[in-house]
């Protein structure tokens, strides 16, 4: 009897293990009303810039220890069929025979997709970027493929918590969780969480908060919004603090130029086409922020 009871729980180890791995909710309110709030979080699935845009950015990695870097980018994007699709492109800082140009090409929605070209490779089409890669932090920033593409808000595994205060202002809170463990590649310091929590202003339908959690429960990294910027009639996120808690590195990314309402052509957001140069922005367009 013994030994048919201890084969019985070592069956279900498996089982628990993973819901140990799994963060619990903390309810901010007395039962959330989980069919609003699946409402709320599936009409933010598709909020974004309207229209072909052009952001120009920086990026400000400031390390616990040692030197400050600064990285330079911009972003071409446009709304998809299934999603946002974005051209970003960044430059290590660098001038002359030093400075390296990296492109991405991301592809939001269902089955989001990356891809990836790098100019001293003379290459002319993209690479595919592999799913472990997008958790890969970006040039030895705190940034990554993933909080760009941010596919936990399409994952259908969440619990609405109810409204949280994030930064003074009220945000509707979720926790969700990824359909299959993530994975990384090992010996780059990527960060795997076990799940995200998101916070969604209420007013501004605009993420706020995002913190990657581990099976605990416990931050990983935080990402916060800092500014929004009001250009025409859209708002536009102006900095963002990406915080790693495991290293307490932190990365500023601020959006410094805008132009909006542009006529992209399609071959901007196509993989085969990496190679060819990207558009210039008219300067009457530009709006500095």
């Amino acid at each position: 009897m013994r030994r048919v009871l201890f084969f019985g729980l070592v069956a279900l180890l498996p089982v628990f293990g993973w819901a140990a791995e799994r963060p619990q909710p903390k309810f901010l309110e007395k039962s959330p009303d989980q069919v609003e709030g699946a409402r709320v979080l599936h009409s933010f699935r598709n909020v974004g810039i309207q229209g072909d845009y052009w952001l120009q950015f920086e990026l400000r990695v400031m390390p616990r220890r040692g030197p400050e870097r600064l990285l330079a980018g911009d972003l071409f994007g446009r709304q998809g069929r299934q999603g946002p699709l974005t051209r970003l492109r960044t430059v290590n800082g660098l001038s002359g025979a030093a400075a390296r140009e990296v492109t991405y090409l991301l592809e939001n929605g269902e089955n989001a997709t990356a891809w990836k070209w790098n100019e001293a490779t003379a290459q002319t089409a993209a690479t595919p970027v592999a799913d472990a890669q997008l958790l890969a932090p970006l040039e030895r920033t705190d940034l990554t493929l993933f909080d760009l593409q941010m596919p936990f808000l399409r994952w259908s595994d969440f619990v609405y918590e109810g409204v949280a205060n994030v930064r003074g202002r009220p945000a509707h809170a979720y926790l969700l969780y990824p359909p299959q463990p993530l994975t990384a590649p090992a010996g780059d310091g990527a960060l795997v969480p076990a799940a995200v929590r998101v916070y969604l202003d209420t007013q501004f339908k605009a993420l706020t908060q995002a913190e990657w959690l581990d099976g605990a429960g416990k931050a990983l990294k935080t990402v916060t919004v800092l500014d929004l910027k009001k250009s025409g009639d859209q708002w536009l996120v102006k900095s963002i603090d990406l915080r790693n808690a495991q290293t307490r590195d932190k990365t500023r990314f601020s959006a410094t130029a805008v132009a909006l309402d542009m006529a992209w052509p399609t071959s901007l957001f196509s993989s085969e086409h990496f190679g060819e140069p990207s558009p210039l922005v008219p300067p009457e367009k530009i709006e500095r922020l």
